[in-house]
């Protein structure tokens, strides 16, 4: 149990701290050119995105360190945490493309990739544990409904 939550702890860690590195691109466009944007009616209001992001990063986190506890040696453990390791840099390069670039069409590919690779990391995280996939759920119903609002504002502007 101990091993678990020590492993639960870092991946926590590691997901808070891609998105807090992510935050850098986010905020150096969010209120300035972001603003500008026209946006859609269902777009969310700004002060929502940290806390729900928050949540998420902990979940992933959590969901990680519990397929990590299983073992790397396994090879599904293994192929489990590559796709999470990948969905998690689409996931940082989408706030880097989209804020940072300031190019929504390029940020729409990377977060249909993200959609993708993050479907894969569920089927595979079921394989290891039921409960780690799960986890990811939130994330998943998350990234789609950015997809659709990065394409209206692609569409939009």
């Amino acid at each position: 149990m101990k091993k678990k939550a020590l492993y639960i702890t870092f991946a926590i860690s590691i997901c808070l701290a891609i998105g807090f590195l992510s935050s850098f691109a986010t905020q150096s466009s969010v209120n300035d050119w972001f603003t500008t944007l026209n946006k859609p009616s269902f777009n969310p209001p700004s002060w929502l995105f940290a806390p729900v992001w928050t949540v998420l990063y902990i979940m992933m986190g959590v969901a990680a360190g519990i397929v990590w506890a299983k073992g790397l040696y396994h090879l599904w453990v293994k192929t489990a945490l590559y796709h999470f390791g990948f969905q998690l840099l689409l996931n940082a390069a989408w706030s880097i493309v989209f804020f940072g670039l300031k190019e929504p069409l390029w940020a729409l590919f990377v977060i249909i990739a993200l959609v993708i690779v993050l479907s894969l990391t569920i089927k595979w995280f079921k394989v290891v544990s039921k409960t780690a996939a799960w986890l990811l759920v939130p994330y998943l119903l998350w990234v789609c409904f950015a997809t659709v609002l990065n394409y209206k504002l692609w569409e939009l502007n």
